[in-house]
């Protein structure tokens, strides 16, 4: 899988907070754009979503219940302002940094919490935290000199953290029955698995890279 990359700011983005904020067209578009609106509501939602979690203390409650959707939501708006940005021509360098820092402080503030409760193996959380927190550092390390945006695989990471963490928030048990807590531990190995093998795979393709830019 390819590494994407940007050396610079592409033509026709902007550089601040001038430009088009919600309007189609090839003019600069703002960094304060309807799509990094929504990106930065994301992260917002995610200190009111860990609260939640944590003031049910593994009750299974309403607010349990409540921070479960909330999670789903948050996540799922990841979709929502991908389709604005690209379909808009809204796409700017930041949105391209703060849509997967959005993905990972609701996936790390859901891991951490869970773990907390005792829902959760803390290797399991600290795995796929040190995965996402290295991968994320070095996005910062070269960002004077190239932007790069998440891949494939790295999406579809996030894509099975997402179910994974909505099992294992949601008490679907109490409804369907113990069985879906086997299906629970199921999709958490799977996205371990998938953490580990998109995470060796970046550094391999920024190896390469840094290689032929040398």
């Amino acid at each position: 899988m390819a590494l994407p990359t940007h050396n610079t700011a592409p033509a026709g983005r902007a550089h601040g907070f001038s430009g088009r904020v919600l309007s189609k067209g090839d003019t600069p578009a703002s960094n304060a754009n309807i799509a990094n609106i929504i990106t930065v509501i994301r992260i917002l939602l995610a200190p009111l979503f860990i609260w939640m979690l944590l003031a049910d203390g593994s009750d299974m409650g309403a607010l349990r219940v409540a921070a479960g959707i909330l999670f789903i939501v948050a996540i799922a708006t990841d979709s929502l302002d991908g389709h604005l940005a690209r379909s808009r021509n809204l796409v700017t360098n930041v949105g391209i940094i703060l849509d997967p820092i959005a993905d990972k402080v609701l996936i790390g503030g859901a891991l951490v919490a869970l773990s907390i409760l005792g829902e959760l193996w803390w290797w399991v959380t600290i795995v796929i935290m040190v995965r996402e927190l290295g991968i994320t550092a070095y996005r910062f390390a070269v960002l004077s000199d190239r932007v790069i945006p998440a891949s494939r695989g790295g999406k579809l990471k996030t894509v099975v953290q997402s179910v994974a963490i909505a099992l294992y928030l949601l008490p679907l048990y109490t409804i369907v029955g113990e069985w879906i807590l086997v299906v629970n531990v199921v999709f958490m190995a799977a996205a371990v698995a998938l953490t580990v093998l998109t995470g060796i795979d970046y550094l391999v393709q920024a190896r390469r890279l840094n290689r032929t830019r040398s």
